[in-house]
């Protein structure tokens, strides 16, 4: 190529636009260092734990610990690692599963929000259960069913009060000619006057009178004539040097047992005895029937004095309460009437025979219609023969014959003869005593 001629430029390099002389490279930002925060304490030992290496496993327990371990896991007392070893064993072991269960079900009945009082009718599902499984050789005969259910009942009541409480004041009422009158004692007191009418039921059968041990020269088998309940009543609480403190209850609860025993070992060998209280009798059934009433009564003023819950008996046992007085009230009617206390007989008939009849209507557990003889003690009930009707609740019922009601207020209906109603419900009021 000749000097001075025109040059030709080639193709641009990216070197080619590199002019050192011309270039100067930016300078970076400056960056002044600063003191790092410090990390939450909770990631620190995140982090000091996520460095580490994880350790051996924890040993295995063996099965008698898990076994003990097995109370506090129902209870949600074991740790997280106890929790896990316990639920992990329970699916290979079939003997702590079932125990676990059972425990569960038992911390169930620990929850405070449930009522602490037992079911009325735990005892008898209990019995039924063990009797299902194995007979009793000697059972109890039906007609001391509601006398041994009584007496348990209230057993369970006095087990549950404290010392203090067995001196609380307990008013007994009763209902005598036209009025009511009462007593006042001690929850003791009550237990003493059950074991010591008791006792008419106990020289019955043959066997000692309770109101030996406490009242110099009583016969211990009996005594001719026998006492009226009331008297035996005031003998007892006024023979006694102090006042009966819980101690009552062993002697009386042995006494209800005894009872119960003999009747069930006697059978169908006792089904003529008569028990006598002074100035009436009743066959042996209606005695102890008589004495499951009186029981239920007294367990009820009991529960009042101290506070405490009480049921009345079942529908079986209160409906042959109900029945018992119902075949009392045609007796009672006669001997008001002898009185002057009740109004003279109407329409005299044959004994046996259908006569004017109130219609006893009885509602709510343990009911039922008893058709009430009016003119004699004789004569039979009817319904053809009805001049009168009364409705009243079953345990009311049971409180006018138990002398806690005003007759005048006791019944919920009335239709018919006005004197015959009243005649009846004083009659029923006249069944009490002391």
């Amino acid at each position: 190529m000749a000097r001075g001629a025109p040059r030709i430029p080639g193709p641009r390099a990216a070197a080619d636009d590199f002019d050192p002389s011309r270039f100067v490279p930016p300078q970076p930002p400056v960056h002044v260092p600063q003191e790092p925060e410090p990390a939450p304490e909770p990631a620190r030992a995140q982090a000091r734990l996520d460095d580490d290496p994880p350790g051996p496993p924890p040993p295995a327990l063996p099965h008698h610990v898990l076994k003990a371990l097995l109370g506090a896991w129902a209870l949600a007392a074991c740790s997280a690692e106890e929790t896990e070893a316990v639920e992990a064993h329970l699916t290979e072991c079939a003997p702590c599963a079932e125990e676990a269960l059972r425990l569960r079900d038992a911390v169930g009945l620990l929850h405070t929000d449930r009522s602490l009082d037992l079911d009325p009718l735990l005892r008898t599902r209990v019995l039924e259960n063990c009797l299902s499984r194995r007979p009793a050789r000697i059972p109890v005969p039906e007609w001391a069913a509601a006398y041994d259910a009584e007496t348990a009942r209230l057993d369970a009541l006095l087990r549950d009060i404290g010392d203090s409480e067995w001196h609380a004041p307990v008013r007994l009422k009763w209902f005598e000619d036209e009025r009511g009158v009462n007593r006042k004692t001690t929850v003791a007191g009550v237990i003493g006057h059950l074991m010591t009418v008791d006792g008419l039921v106990s020289t019955a059968l043959g066997l000692d009178d309770p109101l030996a041990e406490s009242v110099p020269g009583t016969p211990r088998r009996g005594s001719e004539p026998p006492l009226t309940p009331t008297s035996r009543t005031e003998m007892y609480w006024s023979s006694a040097r102090r006042p009966p403190t819980r101690s009552i209850r062993e002697p009386w609860r042995e006494q209800s047992h005894t009872l119960i025993r003999t009747a069930s070992f006697a059978g169908r060998g006792v089904s003529d005895l008569s028990v006598s209280y002074g100035d009436f009798a009743l066959p042996l059934q209606d005695a102890l029937l008589d004495r499951a009433f009186e029981c239920w009564v007294h367990a009820d003023d009991i529960a009042d004095a101290v506070d405490y819950p009480y049921e009345p008996p079942s529908a079986a046992h209160l409906h042959r309460m109900i029945d018992l007085a119902a075949r009392l009230l045609p007796a009672a009617l006669a001997v008001r009437r002898r009185t002057g206390l009740a109004g003279p007989a109407r329409h005299l008939v044959t004994a046996g025979s259908p006569g004017r009849s109130l219609h006893l209507e009885v509602e709510g557990s343990g009911g039922g219609n008893w058709y009430i003889a009016l003119d004699s003690p004789a004569a039979v009930g009817s319904p053809d023969h009805t001049v009168a009707q009364v409705a009243l609740d079953g345990v009311e019922f049971c409180q006018l014959v138990a002398g806690h009601v005003p007759p005048v207020e006791a019944a919920a209906g009335q239709r018919g003869d006005r004197d015959a109603i009243r005649d009846v419900l004083f009659a029923a009021a006249s069944l009490s005593r002391l």
